[in-house]
């Protein structure tokens, strides 16, 4: 696994349709009806080698995603996706770049109480990397394990992360501040911001990897 993936697959051309996100690439095709989404869902089904992409329903929606995790994505993946749009356009299908997003739970904590497998099995979840647990159906959000600096005091031991699309992170952070959210802290390069609510619960609202070629996501 590394970067060249992800790297790769936001420099190349014709997959405008689909949104680097923490989970990897995807993709979100509006059509006018649950089963118009679920014709597509068949023909999509039979693009050749696409056999480890996730797709999920709802409404007049379909949802692909060609990995599950970011660093997992290699060039390969540029291809299945141009495919795929092929499909969804032959469909009549729009794609909604606005509608992609990956949230993602993150529990710090020091290196020596770091515990992912108490979470995979109180979630019922699977590892995909050392350092996460995923839903197997892919519904729910995947909880990412992040080292603290054992110097340093634990706060705010545990946030959220919601991984949007490069020109759509403004409108989401706009609409948390008009909804009572105060920043914290600001990141340029990827766009990123961390917010509180009014108790201090934290979330991190970021254009990673869809914005940058940053290393990795803030924290």
């Amino acid at each position: 696994m590394s970067e060249q993936g992800w790297r790769a697959f936001l420099a190349a051309d014709g997959v405008a349709d689909w949104v680097v996100l923490h989970g990897g690439a995807t993709a979100v095709f509006r059509v006018p009806s649950l089963a118009e989404a679920a014709r597509l869902a068949e023909a999509v089904a039979r693009v050749p080698d696409l056999d480890d992409a996730l797709m999920t329903l709802s409404g007049g929606r379909l949802t692909v995603r060609l990995t599950r995790g970011v660093y997992r994505l290699e060039e390969r993946h540029i291809g299945l996706a141009r495919a795929v749009s092929a499909v969804a356009r032959d469909h009549g299908a729009t794609a909604d770049r606005g509608l992609a997003q990956e949230v993602q739970l993150a529990v710090a904590a020091r290196p020596d109480a770091i515990d992912v497998g108490f979470w995979r099995a109180v979630l019922g979840y699977a590892a995909l990397d050392d350092d996460n647990a995923v839903d197997p159906l892919g519904h729910g959000s995947t909880v990412w394990v992040q080292d603290l600096d054992p110097a340093g005091p634990v706060r705010h031991a545990m946030h959220v992360d919601v991984s949007v699309a490069r020109e759509h992170v403004q409108g989401r952070l706009a609409a948390a501040l008009a909804a009572g959210g105060q920043v914290v802290r600001q990141w340029d390069d990827p766009e990123a911001w961390t917010l509180a609510d009014r108790a201090g619960n934290r979330v991190c609202i970021v254009a990673w990897p869809d914005g940058s070629g940053v290393e990795g996501p803030p924290g």
